[in-house]
Formats: C-alpha cells, structure tokens, sequence
C-alpha cells in the first residue's frame, strides 16, 4: 500500500522549484531584450527598485512596523 511513499514525497520539492523556474524565466524572457540598451536597463533597473521600496513601505504601514 505504501510502496515508495518516500520516494514520491522527495519528487515534490523538485518540482515545485521546476515550476518556480518556470514561472520566472517566462516572466521575465520578454525583458531580456530591453537589457541590451543602457537606457532601456537603467529604466527597468529604476522600476524593479520603486516597486520593492514600494511594497517594503506598504507592508511596513499595513504592519505597524516601525521604520529602523
């Protein structure tokens, strides 16, 4: 009933990082391009760093977490 249980549980985290890898690399191909000239990067580059400054300050508020 229980033949190679274990061996099935160790499959899981495999494929869980094969579908994270996935998820990324198909969301992020299409910028791969934009990359390639200095203007383009320093803008995507200026984007990615708001949006995580965005998001710390937002879930600092929302958690009452006081700035350092």
């Amino acid at each position: 009933m229980f033949d190679g249980f274990w061996q099935n549980i160790s499959r899981y985290p495999r494929y869980f990082i094969t579908i994270v890898l996935g998820i990324f690399l198909n969301a992020f191909a299409p910028l791969a391009p934009l990359f390639k000239r200095p203007v383009t990067a320093i803008a995507l580059i200026g984007i990615f760093i708001g949006t995580i400054v965005f998001i710390t300050f937002t879930l600092r508020a929302m958690l009452g977490i006081d700035p350092i």
